[in-house]
């Protein structure tokens, strides 16, 4: 499949990026994850709207993904198309507002947004996920979340329809937006305040030395393993139920944070679900709680 597709691509879109069986531990932040028969990496948002709307006229449903940093690919591979948005990553001033493009890393935003004097994306600096991916889950930290500063998102509808839509119009809510699987994320307009740029700074260095004291960075993970529950922390009820450290292969729930997954060399996709299955049932047991996972698997 991956020949002919790649070769009618490439007639309408000659600058195109593509990879065969290119392994998608290469595109996930777990490290982990078998090849992608067809991998493609547009290189800003236009491209990636024709990309979208060419492989739907060819019959094919892409799996987009950002920075997979909170994803967990399988061991076998993908196959078909899978479409990496992190080279669409254009960003620009617009008076106190800054527009960027889906694959955007979201800490170079807030680098960008701090070297302006803008303030008020503080709290997303270190989140290693894209602005598409962030909008997507209402991604959030240290009391700020994407709902706070989105003024508007430009996307394709799951039949490609284009539209734009502002923030209010998002449903933002904890870890979730109207946004689904089959919506295309282009680009997003973020408004923010004048601030002092070198207290800016001084508040990313800040959050950034709280992520290394409190999370193991050191180590390939997904992020945070499983969403907080109501009236509670996941981590504080896997701690408690004497789950830190356990490890199934080569993953394990980390020694520093228990709310997080690591690879500690070797993990494979079927390693991190039993993990998962078998926290989520000692959890259970114990507290009545029934955690529901934050990594999306594959």
């Amino acid at each position: 499949m991956s020949e002919a597709l790649l070769s009618a691509l490439r007639r309408e879109l000659p600058g195109l990026e593509a990879r065969q069986e290119e392994p998608l531990r290469n595109y996930t932040s777990f490290g982990i994850g078998g090849p992608a028969e067809l991998l493609l990496l547009p290189a800003s948002a236009e491209e990636l709207a024709r990309l979208c709307l060419l492989l739907r006229q060819l019959g094919v449903r892409p799996l987009l993904l950002g920075n997979g940093s909170n994803v967990l690919a399988p061991d076998e591979g993908l196959r078909g198309a899978v479409v990496v948005t992190r080279r669409a990553a254009a960003m620009e001033k617009r008076g106190e507002t800054i527009v960027a493009d889906c694959g955007a890393s979201l800490t170079k935003i807030a680098a960008f947004a701090a070297e302006e004097g803008l303030t008020g994306l503080e709290f997303a600096y270190g989140i290693p996920g894209t602005l598409g991916g962030a909008l997507v889950m209402n991604a959030g930290a240290y009391g700020g979340e994407m709902k706070d500063v989105t003024a508007r998102a430009e996307y394709l509808d799951g039949e490609l329809h284009r539209h734009a839509a502002a923030g209010a119009e998002l449903d933002f809510r904890y870890r979730h937006s109207r946004f689904t699987a089959e919506d295309v994320i282009l680009r997003a307009e973020l408004t923010l305040r004048a601030g002092d740029k070198e207290a800016v700074k001084a508040r990313c260095r800040e959050l950034t030395e709280k992520r290394k004291a409190s999370q193991p960075l050191e180590l390939p993970s997904a992020g945070s393993a499983f969403k907080r529950p109501v009236n509670g922390y996941a981590a504080a009820l896997i701690d408690q139920a004497g789950l830190k450290g356990y490890a199934v292969g080569g993953a394990q729930v980390s020694e520093k944070h228990a709310g997080f997954v690591v690879n500690r060399g070797g993990a494979t996709a079927s390693d991190v679900k039993k993990l998962l299955e078998d926290v989520r049932q000692v959890v259970l047991d114990r507290t009545g709680v029934l955690l529901e996972p934050e990594i999306k698997i594959l």
